[in-house]
């Protein structure tokens, strides 16, 4: 019983396999042939005219010349002594933490680490 489902699980694979070749095969040869279908005979010239009804403006990755699903990084933030002055304030006028981190230009975790530094926060218990 369990063999007979092995071996149509190695069948089921095999054929996943097959079916994955024919379309990645399908796909670069449909891809391939999109500026022919379009009436364009160089590919340059297809992505010139995509290009152009997009307004020419690129969107997001593709913009900052990043791969797609890449994050954008942050710039580490410079905390002096006027930043925890301004968190200090902030915090004794009673504004939370996610406020201060907006208004003074720093992550909430940084303002954790400045108000704890500074004594500002009870201990957990």
């Amino acid at each position: 019983m369990v063999t007979k489902q092995i071996k149509q699980l190695e069948a089921a694979k095999a054929n996943l396999a097959r079916l994955q070749t024919a379309v990645a095969r399908n796909l670069q040869r449909e891809l391939a042939g999109l500026p022919r279908a379009y009436g364009f005979d160089s590919l340059k010239d297809f992505i010139r005219a995509v290009t152009a009804a997009s307004g020419g403006q690129l969107r997001g990755a593709a913009k900052a010349g990043r791969p797609a699903g890449a994050r954008k990084r942050r710039r580490r933030a410079v905390i002096t002594d006027a930043t925890r002055a301004a968190v200090r304030k902030l915090a004794e006028a009673g504004k939370s933490g996610a406020a201060i981190a907006r208004e003074v230009g720093i992550s909430l975790p940084s303002v954790q680490n400045i108000k704890k530094a500074l004594g500002l926060v009870k201990a957990r218990k």
